[in-house]
């Protein structure tokens, strides 16, 4: 009896969707302890804050942060797997661990970073690059698609609103680009 494997689109939606939902598990967690996980976000150049770098991602300071990040998790981390599962995940590993190390290394000394933005960021820049650097039309067109749609948001990079980590989003940004030239399809 053959085993039928699943499309890499199912795939890649079951694994998002398992995603988003350990957020929420997460977040009833902090809730119920008085949102306690929510110091172990990034704490710059703590030492103990370096493990901030992959709990920081899960955290969320509190339903309307989370409520902010679902959709454009679920459509954005959707589309980054999809376009490559093994390549998606590199991708968002890259973008989790070096965005995180960078608002580490630059952000200022006091704060605690967290929330799924710096993901988000991360693959908005990763999708409307990785188009470009495999040379593949249909990736540009999709990577095109998700600047038109949220490309508004890449003004979060900048410094403003008070009590948002625009370090997160800015550092989350780059290191989608460089995740795009990481993971590029090697051509002959």
């Amino acid at each position: 009896m053959q085993q039928q494997t699943r499309p890499a689109w199912q795939v890649a939606a079951l694994a998002t969707g398992v995603f988003v939902a350990l957020l929420w598990a997460i977040e009833v967690v902090d809730v119920a302890a008085s949102h306690r996980l929510d110091g172990w976000g990034i704490r710059p150049r703590d030492g103990e804050g370096l493990l901030g770098i992959l709990a920081a991602p899960l955290l969320h300071g509190g339903w309307g942060h989370l409520s902010a990040n679902t959709v454009p998790a679920l459509v954005l981390g959707f589309l980054t797997l999809a376009t490559g599962l093994v390549r998606g995940l590199v991708a968002t590993a890259i973008i989790w661990l070096l965005g995180g190390f960078a608002v580490w290394l630059v952000a200022g000394g006091g704060s605690v970073h967290i929330g799924a933005s710096g993901l988000i960021f991360g693959w908005i820049a990763y999708l409307a690059v990785q188009g470009f650097v495999d040379r593949k039309p249909w990736e540009i067109v999709l990577g095109l698609g998700v600047l038109v749609v949220y490309g508004g948001v890449l003004w979060g990079v900048l410094p403003g609103t008070p009590g948002v980590s625009w370090q997160g989003h800015l550092f989350g940004a780059l290191a989608g680009v460089v995740a795009a030239f990481a993971v590029r399809e090697q051509r002959a």
